[in-house]
């Protein structure tokens, strides 16, 4: 099968166009034929290395982390999908690659496609979706009337993030640039603040939630806009040892992240708030949750750019720009 790979670790890795054999079918596993596939900064992330330490994948390396597609075969124990179903999913975190003809997913991991939504809709969902699912609705626990910043309200994260926390009947703030102002209250946003104006942090005051994707300048100001018994979510790091313990690593691994989290975490804890860092996990369950959203019409995909598959190292170049509005998707088949 056709597909993009990286052969190591790097910040000039390009993506090489290759044959790779078909994934092998376990018994709970349900082959896919990709028709789209999502690009993230997250595939980026993984390209850089950064994940290396807790997730040690082996080379060549496929790339990307959510797809939408058919089903082809199933294991034999795989009782809830069936060929010739339209499904979409983010990968497990150990068996990625969306940027290929095919893939193997877990039964657990895969939902059933949104009926309404084309392939390339369907495939912007999986990451982004989770993502804001479990840091709100797990993490973050919101509730009708709270107060949440979401930065980067413009980006994969925050277009979806924005949509749910206003389902979830929060007040929302949002930062974005000028151009993305009205835009992302189109979303739902009920504040603005535009980054190249103004700090956050001297305009946002008792706030119940944050969510971070941007970098440690971001993450220590917006401890500043939270009320005691606040929650600060990063997906951007630095990991703690709570993520550690979750993740299964090993006992010096554990150490490493609670000291490269010491920091953010002192400061919480001095404002009296709380720091915790959410690496997405796969679930067919939760995706299951959000498709209903979908197709209530509660949720609305957000799609930037669309690429055909032998463009798929334009299309990472594209999100590495960090221009993006909403998803950048790889059109397979």
């Amino acid at each position: 099968m056709k597909a993009f790979i990286i052969d190591r670790y790097g910040k000039k890795v390009a993506l090489r166009a290759t044959e790779m054999p078909e994934p092998e079918l376990g018994k709970d596993d349900v082959l896919v034929q990709i028709h789209a596939a999502g690009v993230n900064p997250l595939d980026l992330k993984i390209r850089d290395g950064e994940f290396k330490m807790i997730l040690p994948y082996r080379m060549p390396l496929i790339l990307g982390n959510d797809l939408a597609g058919v089903v082809v075969r199933v294991g034999s124990r795989v009782q809830q999908f069936k060929p010739g179903d339209e499904v979409y999913a983010r990968p497990d975190d150990d068996r990625i690659g969306a940027f290929a003809e095919f893939i193997a997913i877990k039964q657990g991991s895969l939902a059933i496609k949104p009926k309404g939504l084309t392939m390339e809709q369907a495939a912007s969902i999986p990451l982004v979706g989770l993502t804001a699912w479990q840091a709100l609705v797990e993490k973050a626990d919101l509730k009708k009337g709270q107060k949440v910043l979401i930065h980067a309200g413009s980006g994969g994260v925050g277009t979806l993030a924005i949509q749910l926390a206003k389902h979830l009947g929060a007040i929302v703030a949002t930062t974005t640039s000028t151009a993305n102002v009205e835009w992302v209250k189109g979303l739902g946003a009920d504040v603005v603040i535009d980054y190249r104006k103004d700090d956050f942090e001297k305009v946002l005051h008792d706030y119940d939630v944050v969510l971070n994707s941007l970098g440690t300048e971001t993450l220590e100001k917006s401890l500043r806009v939270l009320k005691p018994g606040g929650k600060l979510i990063s997906i951007s790091g630095p990991p703690d040892a709570d993520f550690a313990k979750s993740a299964g690593l090993s006992g010096f691994l554990k150490l490493v992240m609670r000291l490269l989290s010491y920091g953010i975490r002192k400061k919480a804890k001095r404002r009296g708030v709380s720091y915790s860092f959410l690496y997405m996990k796969a679930s067919g369950e939760q995706l299951r949750e959000i498709t209903a959203l979908i197709d209530s019409e509660v949720i609305h995909p957000v799609v930037d750019r669309i690429f055909p598959f032998e463009s798929t190292p334009d299309a990472l170049a594209y999100v590495e720009t960090g221009r993006a509005k909403g998803k950048v998707i790889v059109k397979v088949k």
